[in-house]
């Protein structure tokens, strides 16, 4: 009788707490309310205390802030945490075409 193959199992999914949809609405809304004020994303993120290329790929989506880094940007923004996160939210129950962001 031949050995059979040892059964390998296929590698287990990580979890994680990115989401591409969340990270470009926030982005969205915090490069749209920056603009709005009139800053420059360097200036910006010198004010936020936010490394500028970190600050450039929450504004692009690429990264997803944590609590503490939302609460600070929106300081330096003069906005609530919670108005950011009111406007993102929005942005994703909006349709598709529709997505831009209010905060100003």
């Amino acid at each position: 009788m031949k050995p059979s193959a040892p059964s390998i199992a296929p590698p287990a999914k990580r979890s994680t707490s990115f989401d591409p949809d969340v990270a470009a609405a926030m982005g969205q809304v915090i490069r749209a309310t920056r603009e709005a004020l009139g800053h420059s994303q360097d200036g910006f993120a010198l004010l936020a205390g936010v490394d500028r290329s970190y600050y450039g790929k929450l504004e692009r989506g690429e990264r997803q802030p944590t609590v503490g880094l939302l609460l600070r940007v929106a300081k330096a923004l003069g906005v609530s945490g919670s108005a950011l996160l009111a406007e993102a939210e929005a942005l994703l129950a909006a349709p598709p075409k529709r997505r831009r962001s209010s905060i100003r």
